[in-house]
């Protein structure tokens, strides 16, 4: 019955993700037409999350290690267990932003928006279209716009979930444009949603997020992109074991 029960949450979580997604669509659709209208998808986005969210009974509980100045350009680096995540990142970041993601969600009816307009795709396969996207993103961060990434490059498959290796891209870009980096401990996402949440289902629960204080790259350089990601590494790895524990 639990499991059950579990199932048909999931589909009225989705229900409410497509439904929310079409009522503000005209909005979507008029801030896509131009790209100085694409900073004004990211309220949009965050209403369309609070809401199908909300009425799925789901909700965000932040945690910040020390306050942050939204005024400044950070990128936001996260583990990844649950969609959900993307709705935690875009509630939390209070200032422009956009997310790198995997290619194909720009063939996602309710992405594609996003992924061809103010997000960056990537195929991590295509060196070329690694290139292109460090590329965008480097031009993002001149811009003063914030970026949300996932340094593990997927939801892994493992249940109970564990953190995977980090993808080095986002340490360099954050040594070579002098951006300080967040790390963000997505602590239980999981245990409400776990992946799509098509396997295991869903359930009503607040989702407790914790905001490390920023890390400075001002004095790094290119050598020491690989000892900032294990910093990094450790530091949401060590969160998400101890509230697992």
């Amino acid at each position: 019955m639990k499991k059950l029960l579990r199932k048909v949450h999931s589909h009225f979580y989705r229900y409410g993700v497509a439904f929310f997604y079409f009522l503000l669509w005209p909005f979507l659709f008029y801030f896509s037409r131009k790209p100085e209208r694409y900073g004004s998808m990211n309220v949009f986005r965050r209403i369309w999350g609070l809401c199908s969210s909300s009425m799925a009974g789901i909700f965000y509980r932040f945690r910040f290690e020390e306050p942050l100045d939204w005024s400044k350009t950070y990128i936001i680096c996260s583990n990844h267990t649950s969609n959900l995540d993307i709705t935690a990142m875009s509630i939390l970041v209070k200032s422009n932003f956009c997310f790198i993601g995997k290619e194909e969600l720009l063939k996602n009816l309710v992405t594609k928006i996003f992924f061809k307009t103010i997000d960056i795709p990537v195929n991590r396969d295509s060196k070329m279209s690694s290139f292109r996207a460090f590329k965008s993103a480097a031009e993002r961060l001149q811009q003063g716009m914030s970026m949300v990434i996932f340094p593990e490059g997927k939801i892994p498959d493992d249940y109970p979930p564990r953190l995977h290796e980090f993808k080095n891209g986002p340490f360099r870009l954050a040594i070579e444009h002098k951006v300080p980096i967040i790390p963000v401990t997505s602590l239980n996402t999981w245990k409400v949603l776990w992946d799509t949440g098509l396997e295991l289902g869903s359930r009503p629960g607040i989702c407790d997020v914790y905001v490390h204080k920023p890390i400075e790259t001002a004095n790094l350089t290119v050598d020491d992109a690989d000892a900032l990601r294990d910093e990094v590494y450790a530091l949401i790895n060590r969160k998400f074991e101890s509230y697992a524990n």
